[in-house]
């Protein structure tokens, strides 16, 4: 996963949101899309052990994010933890 420039990776997280069934923001505009917010970009060819991601919910969920997340995510790519923004 070395390889995936920084737009792609949002792609691979917003396609995995929204095969989870979480009750997620969309974008307002002409082609909305999950709301989601990342705000450093990883250069190309670059690993990482950690990168931090926001994304908007419209309710709490009923199931366990982290692991319903990581059920749809290829290999490479896991989410370590997940918090409640205040």
């Amino acid at each position: 996963m070395v390889y995936i420039s920084h737009l792609d990776l949002m792609t691979l997280i917003r396609r995995a949101i929204r095969r989870t069934g979480l009750a997620f923001v969309l974008t307002e505009g002409f082609s909305p899309h999950v709301k989601i917010s990342m705000p450093k970009a990883l250069k190309l060819g670059c690993q990482s052990d950690r990168e931090e991601m926001s994304f908007w919910l419209t309710e709490r969920p009923h199931l366990e994010i982290k692991e319903a997340l990581n059920r749809e995510l290829p290999e490479g790519v896991r989410i370590l933890e997940v918090r409640e923004a205040k």
